[in-house]
């Protein structure tokens, strides 16, 4: 039975980059809208001093997981220069190939990112 992923990751802003992130942050929001008409919610958030930057999504399951990563691919590279990659959370259990993609857009993005998967031990719905 699939499962649903809840996926957050955090990055830094590089120095200097608050005003080229926050203006792409909209064009990637659009973009996902756009493109993955099964996400069932996806937000960006940064801290007060926009140095710190949180990303959540929900996924009805790993094969939209695996679509997120296979169709914003692109779009999500256009980060590289402007963020540094923290950490990526899953909750939930991801398919191999989607836990290898994250892998790849952890070590894309920032130095040192880590990916870490919690699965599920009890209960999980929405109203």
């Amino acid at each position: 039975m699939s499962e649903p992923i809840i996926y957050i990751d955090r990055s830094n802003t590089r120095e200097g980059k608050l005003e080229e992130v926050k203006a792409a942050l909209p064009r990637l929001v659009e973009f996902v809208d756009a493109h993955e008409p099964q996400l069932l919610a996806y937000g960006m958030y940064l801290d007060p001093e926009g140095m710190s930057m949180t990303v959540t999504a929900i996924h009805p399951d790993t094969t939209s997981l695996e679509l997120h990563l296979a169709v914003g691919g692109q779009e999500f590279r256009r980060f590289a220069g402007l963020i540094d990659l923290r950490s990526i959370e899953v909750f939930g259990r991801p398919s191999d190939a989607a836990l290898e993609e994250l892998q790849r857009k952890a070590a894309a993005l920032g130095e040192g990112g880590t990916v870490t998967v919690h699965e599920r031990v009890a209960g999980f719905f929405l109203r």
